[in-house]
């Protein structure tokens, strides 16, 4: 059986992470303005606030945090500094970034890092994940990310492939310990809808059947209507532009990591000619799949 989630985060071609182990002790503040790097961060021991856009939450020893799209955050002290006040942060001889006192044991450690996502389609695919995922008491993850950060630091031979396969797998066990029922709308949501998951599965398992909604209903189990209602309620659009994202997504990938004919590309996403499927993907994308192939590289190869 085919998993979209899997699906998504492979399409997604998590690369070069960066990691390191941060503590610190008494009042401290770190404030990150980024762009859309993916960021994560598992709670070695000890306790730390973390505020996301309007969102406040207070980790602690266990927890795992992963922003698919981190922009502006800040990782705090439990009683954060007054304003103005100094939080130096310094470089410890073990290479541990420490914040706040420098002497003395830490009041919490952590294990912090940025990945990017090389896929053309990493903005489609962002959009139906959850904005913040935050898991908690969940070892395995704690293991993966450990994992990670020895590959980073070390310097084995096929490091970036271990590297893009321990990623997959990280993201993978994130996304499915996180509770779907409780997500924004998108991919988990609709997964965590039994009948909606369905639908989602018949489309990622074979894309080039001529699906329609119809058929997708009754995959489900529902009545037209309804299934259109869930969907939309749960996925954030309707079932037939939930299919023609996805069958693009998959020709991207074609096109540029295997350098696919465009007529092989357009019989495996569903569409009969390649015309249909060249005016098809110039209305989502800009331009006709010849010359984005053309334009965009794969960045691995």
């Amino acid at each position: 059986m085919v998993d979209p989630l899997s699906q998504a985060v492979t399409l997604l071609r998590p690369r070069a992470p960066s990691s390191k182990v941060v503590s610190a002790a008494g009042r401290w503040r770190v404030t990150r303005q980024e762009h859309g790097r993916p960021f994560y961060c598992a709670v070695l021991e000890g306790t730390s606030g973390l505020v996301v856009g309007d969102r406040a939450l207070e980790l602690q020893g266990g927890d795992f945090v992963l922003i698919p799209a981190a922009f502006d955050f800040v990782l705090t002290s439990p009683e954060p500094p007054r304003a103005g006040e100094e939080t130096p942060h310094t470089l410890l001889a073990n290479r541990e970034m420490r914040h706040g006192r420098r002497t003395g044991l830490p009041d919490v450690r952590m294990l912090v890092g940025y990945c990017t996502f090389t896929s053309p389609n990493a903005d489609l695919l962002v959009s139906l994940l959850p904005q913040l995922v935050h898991v908690r008491d969940q070892p395995r993850l704690s293991t993966l990310v450990e994992l990670v950060a020895d590959e980073c630091r070390a310097d084995r031979p096929a490091r970036d492939v271990v590297l893009a396969g321990l990623l997959e797998v990280l993201f993978v066990e994130a996304f499915r310990s996180f509770d779907g029922a409780t997500a924004p709308a998108g991919l988990l949501r609709g997964l965590a809808d039994k009948q909606v998951a369905v639908a989602l599965r018949r489309m990622h398992e074979d894309p080039s059947q001529h699906w329609t909604a119809g058929r997708l209903a009754a995959e489900a189990s529902l009545s037209r209507s309804t299934f259109f209602a869930r969907f939309d309620q749960t996925v954030g659009t309707s079932p037939m532009d939930y299919l023609t994202a996805w069958r693009i997504a998959i020709a991207k990938d074609l096109l540029t990591r295997d350098r696919m004919p465009v007529t092989e590309v357009a019989r495996r996403v569903g569409y009969r000619s390649s015309s249909a499927f060249s005016v098809a993907f110039a209305r989502h994308v800009g331009m006709p799949p010849s010359a984005f192939a053309a334009d965009l590289t794969d960045p691995t190869v």
